[in-house]
Order: structure tokens, then sequence, then C-alpha cells
């Protein structure tokens, strides 16, 4: 019988320790956010699986309280209104505990050369003094474009490492460039 309950009082002290691990990351085992905004859930989504699969951590989706257009288009002419005019959207949730977190995975589609005002959004959220943010962008021809600049003038007690753009059509095929990324940043073994 005492066995028995060693064993049981074993496997939920390992069930909590897996949980704690989840969010640390792999190669440092400081605690990880992987925060990001996507469009319908779609690219952006998709890379930021890619980066916890390799790094573990905790994944949180950037949402806005109101939806954008479902025309491509008036997406486009929404979000270059709101970046000309320095609009930041307000966001359904907050990070709980954001203080815990060591390194922000920050993910946004770039949008007129830039992340996404939902992202400009979380970045004003937040004291990122002595964190470290690791940009990662979607695109569809553009590449990082001055999304990391912006990030660095947004959060600038951050450190901000060297930013991975991939292009969203390619996005479903991106797990070695992931691969290659995070080797060159250290953050992987």
């Amino acid at each position: 019988m005492k066995i028995k309950v060693l064993i049981l009082a074993i496997l939920i002290m390992s069930i909590g320790m897996s949980n704690k691990l989840q969010a640390q990351t792999i190669a440092s085992g400081k605690k990880v956010l992987i925060a990001y905004y996507s469009l319908r859930n779609g690219n952006t989504r998709i890379l930021s699986e890619h980066i916890q699969k390799n790094v573990g951590g905790d994944i949180f989706r950037i949402e806005t309280v109101d939806a954008y257009p479902s025309a491509y288009n008036d997406v486009t002419t929404q979000a270059k209104k709101e970046l000309q005019s320095g609009y930041r959207p307000p966001l359904k949730s907050k990070v709980q505990a954001f203080d815990q977190y060591d390194i922000i995975y920050l993910g946004s589609p770039n949008w007129w050369n830039t992340i996404a005002p939902a992202v400009m959004t979380f970045l004003d959220s937040y004291n990122f003094e002595g964190k470290t943010i690791v940009p990662f962008i979607t695109h569809e021809g553009s590449r990082l474009g001055s999304s990391v600049a912006d990030i660095k003038k947004l959060a600038p007690k951050a450190t901000v490492l060297k930013g991975l753009p991939v292009r969203g059509g390619s996005v479903s095929s991106s797990m070695p460039d992931v691969k290659v990324w995070l080797k060159d940043l250290d953050m992987v073994k």
C-alpha cells in the first residue's frame, strides 16, 4: 500500500513538473512566452507553433476587441489608416503573470512594412525591461521591413534579437528554417 501511495505521489509531482518545464526554453531554462498576432488564425499562428515545438514555452494569441474586415483589401486599407494615425486597437485579453517570462518570441504579419497595430498595442501594454524579444514575421515579399527597428523603439529596454521573416506561402514547410534560426540564436541545441 505504501508503495502505491509513493508511486502516486511521484506521478502527481512529475505531472506538475512537466507543466512547469513546458514553459521553459530547451536551451537556456528561461521562461518563454510565444505571443503572436495572426489575422484569422493563419500563417503567424502556424509559425508560432513551429517555434514552440523547438523551444517549448507558453503561447498567447494577441487578439483585437474588434475584428478586422473579412476582405483582405479592406484589412490593408484599415491597417494603413491605423498605422498612419498611430491608433492602437484594444486587445481582448492580457498575459497572466507577464513578469515571469524572460524570453518573448513575438510574431506578427508584416503590414505596410512594420508589425500589425495589435502587436504595437501589446508592446505598449507591458514592461519589457530586462526581457529578450525574438521577432518572427510573416510576409508576402517585404520580409522584416522595419519591424525589428519598430519593436526596438516600442520596447527600448528590451534586448531584441535577430528576427525571422517567413513568406506566408512557405509557412507550412518552414520548420527547417525555424530550426536554423533558433540554432543561430543559440536558443536550441
